[in-house]
């Protein structure tokens, strides 16, 4: 673990070392308020009859979906290309809107602030602002959901993919490798209940995408529910629960064992 840089933020006082957490463990939290689930979980996550449909004449990218997913439950979800795994993330993530029926995180709406602040996000193709510096960024978010000693955190996270260099650029200038670095610590670096994911290793070299399974690893030791959507099969024996999806529907939903995961996958 490393102190964090020697820089001024928010107060203008340089902050050093501030104990011996974990990089990148989320410091969970109870949503509180507007629960339509009292009983629900924080991390738990379910949709009702969730259908998406991108056009009046299109077929359902995603077909009427009943999921149940246990807070704490590890969750690796697959499918061909167009099989519906980015919309389901998308979804969950409140980035899109159902076409019908409905999902919760934690028993809140998706999309209300208890949700919201109950999940974190890893996109596919993250977003940056153009003119904010890797470290700003991670300032940004972290106070923005209140963690708890966040240098500490974004310096050691920085470290863990090797950024710690590269802190004070712009990700808008950086490879899609990069890019996908410096995401990975924004995700890690606030508290969250859940974490959804979608194919976070594309891009990555070795060093990190063996940092991702530790960051993820580490989120599930910490009780958080981990959903992460991948091409990457040999990620599958980081998983409790394999659910695979065809032309948006699910056509496995169970243990990894007892099924040929190459057959899933296929179109």
């Amino acid at each position: 673990m490393v102190d964090p840089p020697s820089r001024s933020v928010g107060t203008g006082v340089a902050r050093g070392h501030h104990g011996d957490h974990l990089a990148g463990t989320p410091r969970r939290r109870r949503a509180v308020g507007g629960r339509i689930d009292m009983t629900a979980a924080p991390g738990s996550i379910l949709t009702a009859g969730l259908v998406k449909r991108y056009s009046e004449s299109a077929h359902d990218a995603l077909a009427p979906l009943d999921l149940e997913v246990a807070e704490g439950q590890r969750i690796t979800l697959i499918g061909h290309n167009g099989s519906g795994k980015s919309t389901l993330i998308g979804l969950l993530a409140g980035m899109l809107e159902p076409t019908a029926g409905h999902a919760t995180i934690g028993g809140h709406p998706v999309g209300s602030i208890p949700a919201r602040a109950a999940l974190s996000y890893l996109a596919d193709q993250p977003v940056f602002y153009d003119d904010l510096s890797v470290w700003e960024h991670l300032e940004y978010v972290a106070r923005l959901h209140g963690t708890v000693e966040w240098e500490q955190q974004a310096a050691d996270l920085l470290e863990m993919v090797g950024l710690t260099d590269r802190a004070d650029d712009l990700p808008s200038t950086f490879s899609r490798g990069l890019r996908q670095k410096a995401a990975i610590c924004l995700a890690f670096v606030r508290p969250f209940d859940a974490l959804v994911v979608d194919e976070p290793f594309v891009g990555l070299d070795r060093g990190g995408r063996d940092a991702l399974l530790e960051l993820l690893h580490r989120a599930h030791i910490d009780g958080a529910t981990v959903l992460v959507a991948t091409h990457e099969l040999s990620t599958l024996a980081h998983t409790d629960r394999l659910i695979a999806l065809r032309d948006g529907e699910v056509i496995h939903d169970g243990g990894v064992d007892d099924v040929d995961p190459d057959d899933l996958v296929s179109g």
